[in-house]
C-alpha cells in the first residue's frame, strides 16, 4: 500500500467576502481630498497660466483692443531694462541680507532657548510674537512707532541721551526695510534650529563633557555640523519668502530711495504703467526664480527625513 502524497497548492490571495476591492478603497480614502485639489488647481494654476499666456502679449490696459502677440519680447525687455534689472540685485541683496541676519540672530535665541531656565515658556511665546504679525501691521509698526523723525521710539531714545534724531527711513531707507523683515522672520529661523538642537544626541554631547571638551568646542564640533541641514533649510525657507516680500517695501519706502524689489516693480508696471504683458513676463520670472529655490528647500527636507528615520 502507497502512501499518496498531494503538493500543497500555492497561497492565492482572496478578497474577504463583502470587502470592496483595493482600487476602489484607494478611491474611496483620496475622495475627500479632491475638492481641496480642485480648489488650489483653479486658486493657484488656472491664474498662472493665464499670466504665462499674458505674458506673450504686448498689452495696454488702457488700449485693449490693440494687443498683439510677441512672443518673448517682454521677457527681453525685462531682462534689459535697466530698472528692472536694478530691482533683481535689490531683490538679492535685500533676501541675503535678511536671510544671513535673521539666521544669526535666530541662532543666538535657540541656543539660549535650549537652555532651562525659569520662565522660558514666556519668552519663547513673546519672541514667536512677531512672525504672527501681519506683515502689513510689523511694516506699519516700524515706520511709525520706530522710525518717525518726530515721535518714533529710536529718535526719543537718542534726543534721551542727547543725539542726533536722522530720519531713517530717508537716511538709511533700504537697512530699514531689511531690519522690519529681519525682526519679523528671526522667529521663524529660531523655531527651525531650535528643533535642530532639540533633535541631538545628547549621550554625545554628555561623553564630550566627560572628555573635557569646552561650550565652544562641543558648539563647533558637534552641535554646528549637526544644524548645518536645518540651517540650509532655514535659509531656503527663508529665501523663498522674502524674495516675495512686497509689504514691508510697500509699506515704509513706497519703493522709492531705490528700494523697489522685482515683486514692487511688478506692481509698479501692472497697477501704474497698466502694462499687462510687461508685468506678467516680470511675475513668471519670480515665480520661476521661487521654484528653483522651493527645488533645493524640498531636497533638504528630504535629506532631514532620511537622516531621522535612519537615526531611528
Amino acid at each position: 500500500m502507497t502512501a499518496t502524497t498531494t503538493a500543497p497548492l500555492a497561497a492565492t490571495p482572496a478578497r474577504t467576502v463583502g470587502q470592496p476591492p483595493a482600487r476602489l478603497r484607494a478611491w474611496a480614502t483620496r475622495a475627500p481630498l479632491l475638492p481641496a485639489l480642485v480648489f488650489m488647481i483653479v486658486v493657484t494654476q488656472l491664474p498662472f497660466v493665464a499670466t504665462l499666456v499674458i505674458s506673450f502679449f504686448d498689452w495696454n490696459a488702457l488700449y485693449p483692443k490693440a494687443r498683439r502677440f510677441t512672443g518673448l519680447d517682454n521677457y527681453r525687455q525685462v531682462l534689459s531694462d535697466a530698472d528692472l534689472r536694478h530691482s533683481v540685485w535689490t531683490t538679492v541683496l535685500l533676501t541675503a541680507a535678511v536671510v544671513l541676519a535673521s539666521l544669526v540672530v535666530g541662532l543666538a535665541l535657540a541656543l539660549l532657548l535650549d537652555r532651562r531656565f525659569r520662565g522660558r515658556g514666556i519668552v519663547r511665546t513673546l519672541l514667536i510674537a512677531p512672525f504672527l504679525m501681519v506683515p502689513v501691521a510689523a511694516a506699519l509698526l516700524w515706520k511709525h512707532v520706530l522710525y518717525n523723525p518726530e515721535y518714533g521710539l529710536l529718535n526719543g531714545l537718542l534726543h534721551y541721551v542727547g543725539g542726533p534724531q536722522p530720519d531713517w527711513v530717508s537716511r538709511t531707507p533700504l537697512l530699514a526695510v531689511e531690519a522690519s523683515l529681519v525682526w519679523q522672520w528671526t522667529p521663524f529661523m529660531m523655531l527651525i534650529l531650535l528643533a535642530g538642537l532639540q533633535s541631538r544626541d545628547q549621550q554625545q554631547i554628555e561623553a564630550a563633557r566627560v572628555d573635557g571638551a569646552s561650550d565652544w568646542q562641543i558648539f563647533r564640533h558637534l552641535t554646528l555640523p549637526h544644524l548645518r541641514r536645518y540651517l540650509e533649510l532655514g535659509a531656503l525657507l527663508g529665501s523663498i519668502y522674502i524674495v516675495q516680500n512686497f509689504d514691508a517695501v510697500f509699506t515704509i519706502t513706497s519703493g522709492g530711495l531705490g528700494t523697489a524689489n522685482l515683486p514692487y516693480t511688478v506692481y509698479q508696471s501692472f497697477y501704474q504703467a497698466h502694462e499687462n504683458g510687461l508685468a506678467s513676463a516680470a511675475g513668471v520670472l519670480v515665480v520661476i526664480g521661487s521654484i528653483v529655490i522651493a527645488t533645493f528647500a524640498l531636497r533638504v527636507v528630504s535629506s532631514l527625513f532620511r537622516e531621522e528615520v535612519s537615526r531611528a
